[in-house]
């Protein structure tokens, strides 16, 4: 039989270890109750202060820019004035850190931020009220800050500099990034714009800012730190970041002064009221599109859009007789043309309907090359009944017609070119009865320029990523073979008889252009009505001009449309306006004795006295601008080897102690970038075209540039 241990426990020794159970307790208990002092804190206040912060950096969006590499919309500092109201900021009277002369500030503030000074200094004396719980006891009071809005919200760095060097007591700002469009009304539709969302970042609601929204978003970072109870990272613990990574970048095919030109054209067509325009330029080689204006315009930056649909790709309407150019084209394609046979002009009958020609009663008895420089829908019928229905189906899909092009802007519209009847067949080919888009229109125009085939228009050249490498590129693509270089070569001959008159009945004689080999076909085409047919009134037409230039071997394309103008003409000074403005800029359209007359090669003048130079230039009719008050040239430019036409500006930097800029009004935004430079000024501008005003503050120039128009 086992025996059994008895264990005893001395009481001695289990009062002890109670007692050092209760300790550890009670200890537990004073350390979680906040007695423990941490760096003169109690434990729970220490604990309750740290905290793991995550702060987004926040991916700047990518930049658009032009041909030329110039910006077109970017992200940049933005500031928004506030004023510190409560006097308990300040505490040494001599260095006041609220507001203290509320009107003087006002009246100075009011030069700057475009604010009237009773408005600032009604803000300034704004008051709150203040009541116990239960809303009782209320008593005014100054709120601590107000913000000086709206002249003072989304201004610049220049401005900022500005305020800051009046020296106001109480006067700060908040800083923020917004995206900005430097030239303001340009290019509006095609860039769109970006504006913030619910989540603080930038997003794409129109034009390209939408189309390449996901390219242009960058990706937010972040960093992720101790803080304590003030927001402060704790000293010596450690941070987690990771960097933001940009927005890819868009380069654009558009030519920011042919973009103006195209503007100036736009502005004008609105001098007489409108209800929509477009503009367009496009290289007829490459299919770049060098130039889009549409109306009703708007200012990018402060939105004031009456319209949100590009008339350019959005916008569908009845071509009218501008059409005459493919199926014409398409009649010879078919071997069914023969210019010089004659046909009666005035009417036809066409099943149950009488087709007339534009102006009721035609010409006698003409030629179809005749009918076409005169517009004779009675010409443009007898063809396309001859040619079938199918076939000038077929033709008109095989120029895009219908059809999407995919150039990269948002809300394209197809256009519609169903017709079965012959009274349909018969006003299609003239026109009526289909739908097309001003971008479907240059796609169709291309043939002429590539000796029958069609190249695809593009307005984006490349989008290349934060690290430079290029993502997508965009070049010439040729979509189809549509036309014989034969029927092109025939084409281009009748529509340079539009324009230089070479039949009595020429309709675009108007659009002539002396020194430019412009070839072009007008259409004037009635507008449906939503109750059926079409409306009625001398202004219910949407009108248009389809051209190219040089015409021998176009390389440039416009075209016009305009709907509900009230002063048709205007149309006409539009286009050879543009056509001029474009000519001259690019230098390759004027006639030859005019480019030999006016050219001059300059040489290097580094080191050359001064007046002997200026003197040299004048004699060649250019505009030396002489930098400095010293007799010897230190730099030029443009640089010798260069050919300028009269009237052009060249720099000349002297041996100066001093530089003052000249009066610049009236100048180009190339002319005021190259002084800038040679100046070391930076600038800034607004708005497009030439120099209305300027203020040059430190060494920081801010321009505003207006539109300024080439006689005719």
């Amino acid at each position: 039989m086992k025996k059994i241990r008895t264990i005893k426990i001395n009481v001695i020794f289990a009062i002890i270890v109670v007692f050092i159970f209760l300790c550890i307790i009670y200890k537990l208990l004073y350390i979680g109750t906040g007695h423990v002092i941490v760096k003169g804190e109690t434990l729970a206040d220490f604990a309750s202060e740290r905290d793991t912060v995550k702060k987004t950096i926040v991916a700047p969006r990518g930049t658009i820019y032009s041909k030329g590499k110039e910006v077109l919309a970017k992200d940049v500092n933005s500031y928004t004035v506030i004023a510190y109201l409560e006097p308990s900021r300040t505490k040494d009277p001599k260095r006041p850190y609220h507001v203290v002369d509320k009107k003087k500030t006002a009246e100075k503030l009011s030069t700057i931020i475009n604010m009237k000074k009773e408005t600032i200094l009604g803000l300034l004396n704004t008051s709150i009220k203040k009541c116990d719980e239960n809303g009782n006891n209320c008593v005014s009071s100054v709120p601590y800050q107000v913000e000086l809005g709206p002249g003072g919200r989304g201004i610049t760095e220049l401005v900022k500099d500005q305020i800051e060097a009046l020296d106001l007591p109480g006067i700060d700002f908040i800083s923020s990034t917004k995206r900005y469009y430097p030239n303001g009304d340009f290019l509006s539709y095609s860039l769109g714009y970006a504006r913030r969302n619910d989540s603080g970042n930038y997003e794409g609601e129109m034009g390209l800012e939408l189309y390449f929204n996901d390219d242009l978003t960058g990706e937010n970072g972040y960093i992720e730190y101790q803080s304590d109870l003030y927001g402060y990272q704790i000293t010596s613990t450690p941070s987690i970041e990771k960097k933001a990574t940009s927005g890819n970048d868009i380069y654009l095919t558009i030519d920011t002064n042919i973009q103006m030109f195209t503007e100036q054209a736009r502005t004008k067509l609105e001098e007489s009221g409108l209800e929509w325009a477009t503009v367009s330029v496009m290289n007829a080689k490459t299919g770049e599109i060098l130039g889009i204006s549409s109306s009703p315009s708007f200012n990018n930056n402060t939105l004031e859009i009456k319209s949100y649909y590009d008339p350019f790709v959005a916008n569908t309407y009845e071509p009218g007789s501008t059409m005459k150019i493919f199926s014409f084209m398409s009649a010879m394609e078919a071997g069914i043309y023969d210019g010089k046979s004659t046909y009666k002009s005035g009417h036809i009958k066409v099943d149950d309907a009488t087709i007339k020609d534009w102006n009721n009663y035609g010409w006698g008895t003409i030629t179809y090359d005749e009918g076409f420089m005169g517009s004779s829908n009675v010409a443009a019928t007898k063809l396309g009944l001859k040619l079938g229905r199918a076939k000038l189906k077929d033709f008109y899909s095989d120029l895009g017609f219908g059809t999407k092009t995919g150039i990269s802007l948002p809300n394209e519209s197809n256009g519609i070119i169903n017709f079965r009847y012959n009274t349909e067949v018969a006003s299609a080919s003239f026109g009526q009865g289909i739908t097309v888009t001003a971008v479907q229109m240059l796609q169709a125009l291309s043939v002429l320029g590539n000796e029958g085939t069609m190249i695809k228009p593009y307005i984006v050249s490349k989008v290349v990523d934060s690290n430079g490498n290029t993502l997508i590129e965009n070049k010439r693509t040729e979509i189809r073979k549509v036309y014989s270089k034969e029927t092109t070569d025939a084409m281009i001959e009748l529509m340079r008889g539009v324009v230089d008159g070479s039949a009595r009945m020429s309709t675009g004689t108007g659009y002539k252009v002396k020194g430019y080999d412009l070839i072009g076909k007008t259409g004037t085409a009635q507008i449906a009505s939503p109750r059926g047919g079409y409306l009625t009134g001398s202004t219910n037409y949407v009108r248009s001009f389809a051209g190219a230039f040089p015409g021998n071997d176009p390389q440039i394309i416009v075209y016009v449309a305009v709907s509900k103008i009230k002063k048709s003409n205007d149309i006409k000074t539009a286009v050879k306006n543009l056509v001029k403005n474009v000519g001259t800029y690019l230098n390759i359209y004027e006639t030859k004795s005019e480019k030999e007359s006016s050219a001059y090669t300059l040489s290097s003048y580094i080191n050359k006295d001064t007046a002997n130079i200026e003197s040299l230039l004048k004699t060649f009719s250019l505009d030396p601008i002489v930098i400095g008050d010293g007799n010897r040239i230190i730099k030029q430019y443009p640089l010798s080897g260069i050919t300028l036409n009269s009237g052009s500006k060249v720099f000349l930097l002297t041996n100066s102690s001093e530089y003052n800029l000249p009066d610049i009004k009236g100048w180009s935004r190339n002319d005021i970038e190259t002084i800038c430079k040679l100046l070391d000024i930076s600038v800034t501008f607004e708005g497009y075209g030439y120099a209305k005003k300027y203020t040059l503050v430190d060494n920081n120039l801010e321009v505003t540039l207006e539109v300024k128009y080439t006689n005719e």
